[in-house]
């Protein structure tokens, strides 16, 4: 047992867990984060953020950090229901725009600031249990360590480790519809590429062939049916054959940094 009694421990450092330990620090509040990987991710699973989490990160004087660090506005249209809208005006905001950055560089920097901020991060760690008491709850780490604290929240996604050992259901019908989603190179040329893309999405919304630097793009296609177990990511081939499907070519995908697979029910 580790000697240390913590107010708070915050099971997951991804941006939602590192901004609750920031704000719990703004508050004087002991906090400790749990993270299973050694490092921020440089997964690139969001792209940026809507007004109003733009307006929180200026509330906190994050703005300018993330525009320094190649943070872009953007005011671009979108759809619902296959309808599309162009962007709203006259939005009773002064952040009228979607801030483009990857989410790879929003988990270092909001990272950074828990730190700066006093919270105490442990990487390379990992919550398997927990039991609870009415003075708190004793965590359970992989290497058999025992925390104690007050309070614990569970910040680790939608399969989260905390909500199922707490046995909360995530309720919902089952997934009717799955796409596939990666980072990869291509060997086609971006200008081909760029156009057949944007034909394509005259029609297919849930398509798309991006570069995000590096001589790599953000693919995603819709799937042909829904995985049973979504925790397994999909194959390259997988995702080969369904960009012929929808566009006609695979672009010669090659070498992907990362795969995987959502749905339309978010819960695994």
């Amino acid at each position: 047992m580790d000697g240390s009694l913590f107010d708070v421990i915050v099971a997951g450092g991804g941006p939602t867990g590192m901004m609750l330990a920031s704000e719990l620090r703004l508050h004087d509040v002991p906090v400790l984060v749990l993270e299973k990987e050694t490092e921020p991710t440089k997964v690139i699973r969001a792209l940026g953020m809507h007004v109003r989490s733009a307006e929180i990160m200026d509330q906190r004087g994050l703005l300018e950090r993330f525009i320094e660090n190649g943070g872009k506005k953007h005011q671009i249209g979108g759809y619902f229901a296959g309808i599309n809208k162009p962007w709203p005006e006259r939005m009773d905001t002064a952040h009228s725009y979607v801030f483009g950055l990857a989410q790879s560089v929003i988990d270092r920097l909001l990272s950074e600031h828990a730190v700066e901020l006093g919270a105490e991060v442990r990487r390379g760690t990992e919550l398997v249990g927990f039991s609870q008491d009415k003075q708190g709850v004793t965590v359970e780490l992989t290497d058999g360590t025992q925390l104690r604290t007050r309070y614990l929240v569970g910040c680790d996604g939608g399969r989260s480790t905390v909500r199922k050992l707490l046995g909360v259901d995530f309720p919902g019908e089952p997934a009717s519809m799955e796409w596939l989603l990666g980072e990869m190179q291509l060997t086609a040329p971006q200008d081909e590429v760029a156009t057949m893309v944007a034909e394509v999405r005259k029609t297919q919304h849930w398509y798309g062939v991006w570069p995000i630097g590096d001589g790599s793009y953000r693919v995603i296609v819709p799937a042909e049916t829904v995985a049973e177990d979504r925790t397994v990511p999909p194959s390259l081939d997988e995702i080969k054959r369904q960009l012929n499907v929808f566009g006609g070519s695979d672009f010669g995908v090659h070498s992907p940094r990362w795969l995987s697979r959502f749905g339309d029910h978010p819960a695994g």
